[in-house]
């Protein structure tokens, strides 16, 4: 095996070039790429990673890969956030995303590029070779602005259906629905039309554009005479790095991501079951959070592109294109402007926040877990029920085989269980317990029915 590449929904593996030796892995999640180092490859390239529900690559197990000899690409996606991160330790970016992402701005665009719903798209599994079912934001910006270049759409709509895209949740992202807000925002319907019909032949997936780029580098490297890969860090091994390592090194092999770090994903789950003691953790370690990022801002001036792209959110978000309407909005609210200006700063570092921790928090909620004393009871939770299920053959269960609807389920959840009423939405339910979405929360909810009913019945 000469290289290891992670790829899913942004480039097909049918697409992949011929690079002798070439294994193609699923969409990387932690201890993955430390897994497959293990081999000995002489190159590693990221492409698509985990980064909901499952632990994200760690930076340091693609640092240790380094210290062994392994050049390690990324690109497109999780691979060229990583990349920009650790590009001054030597892991090789390649491709526009990755320099936007370094140099903190994608042109034409004038707010910041950081956040990594940039990148993230919702697919399917592996049986669909882990086909995209929305779109990247990146691929939306450089779509829009080729239709800028071209005279499809002048700037200022070019920049209203970007803020209108970015405004909506990642998984929810497609030209049919930004076509559609932009209509409803009344933006200028000619321009709109003359969109919608050059968008079959004229959209860039600039995403699969940077990944074969990416592939390409790989390829170059190893026809080269290229030695090992050299690094000026020595890689500090902690306890934490340990029991990482441990664990990825007792994983079932060929599990793919899920199967890997079944055990993290789970006790989460444990602690999101519980409402309150979530929130507990949650807000500890968000606090934590925002003392350290207090402290290295303490002092410094803040940042106008992000207040600026926050409040274009803001109008984005409720259609407040014309000044008329935004004035309005915020009269019915009585926010005059010293207020909006506080407000928008406030959300501005809100917003930063969550997005630079955005793929860390589970890493950082465990570790809290193993801070305050939880987590050895959640672990054997999570792992019992896991061990209980697997011997019933229920360890993937579907709510269609066992007779319970999810209406039920729901009532047997908030009503039996936390003594509360049903909540209206369930899907924001879910996400303010730490969940991804209401599958994640159901998924979650039916393996502790299941183990319930199961141990009940022993």
């Amino acid at each position: 095996m000469s290289a290891v590449v992670f790829v899913g929904p942004t480039l097909p593996t049918a697409a992949l070039p011929a690079i002798p030796d070439l294994v193609a892995l699923p969409p990387v999640a932690q201890g993955d790429l430390y897994r497959a180092a293990q081999r000995r490859p002489r190159a590693v390239g990221i492409i698509d990673g985990y980064f909901e529900g499952v632990p994200s690559v760690w930076h340091k197990e693609i640092l240790w890969a380094m210290t062994q000899g392994i050049h390690v690409f990324g690109s497109a996606s999780m691979g060229a956030l990583r990349a920009a991160e650790l590009c001054d330790f030597g892991m090789q970016g390649v491709g526009r995303i990755f320099e936007a992402y370094r140099a903190g701005t994608l042109p034409p665009y004038a707010g910041p590029f950081e956040d990594d719903d940039e990148v993230a798209v919702i697919h399917g599994p592996g049986e669909t070779d882990y086909l995209a079912l929305s779109e990247a934001m990146v691929n939306i910006r450089a779509t829009l602005a080729k239709a800028e270049a071209e005279g499809v759409v002048d700037a200022a709509s070019r920049d209203a259906l970007a803020a209108l895209a970015k405004g909506l949740f990642y998984r929810d992202r497609s030209y049919e629905r930004l076509l559609t807000l932009a209509t409803e925002a009344s933006l200028p319907a000619s321009q709109l039309a003359a969109l919608g019909a050059w968008l079959p032949a004229g959209r860039i997936d600039q995403k699969r554009l940077d990944a074969e780029a990416m592939l390409a580098a790989m390829g170059d490297l190893l026809a080269s005479d290229a030695g090992p890969k050299q690094v000026a860090f020595e890689l500090e091994w902690t306890e934490m790095w340990d029991d990482a390592t441990l664990a990825a090194a007792g994983a079932k092999a060929g599990g793919g991501a899920d199967a890997a770090w079944l055990s993290a994903a789970r006790i989460l789950d444990e602690l999101r079951l519980d409402p309150a003691a979530y929130a507990v953790a949650r807000d500890r370690t968000l606090l934590r959070l925002l003392a350290h990022r207090e402290g290295q801002r303490r002092r410094q001036p803040s940042d106008e592109r992000l207040q600026g792209a926050a409040l274009d959110r803001l109008r984005a978000r409720h259609g407040l294109f014309r000044r008329a309407d935004l004035d309005r909005w915020l009269e019915e609210r009585d926010v005059d402007a010293p207020r909006l200006e506080q407000l928008i700063a406030d959300e501005a570092q809100l917003e930063r926040l969550v997005a630079q921790t955005a793929d860390s928090l589970d890493d950082r909620l465990l570790d809290d877990l193993r801070l305050h004393g939880d987590y050895p009871r959640l672990a054997g939770r999570a792992r019992d029920k896991q061990a209980l299920l697997a011997a019933q053959g229920l360890d993937q269960p579907r709510l269609q085989d066992l007779g319970v609807t999810p209406a039920a389920l729901l009532v047997w959840y908030f009503e039996q269980r936390l003594n509360g009423p049903l909540p209206d939405d369930i899907e924001a339910a879910a996400r303010a317990q730490g969940f991804a979405d209401r599958d994640h929360f159901c998924r979650a909810l039916l393996r502790e029915w299941l183990g319930c009913r199961e141990t009940r019945q022993r």
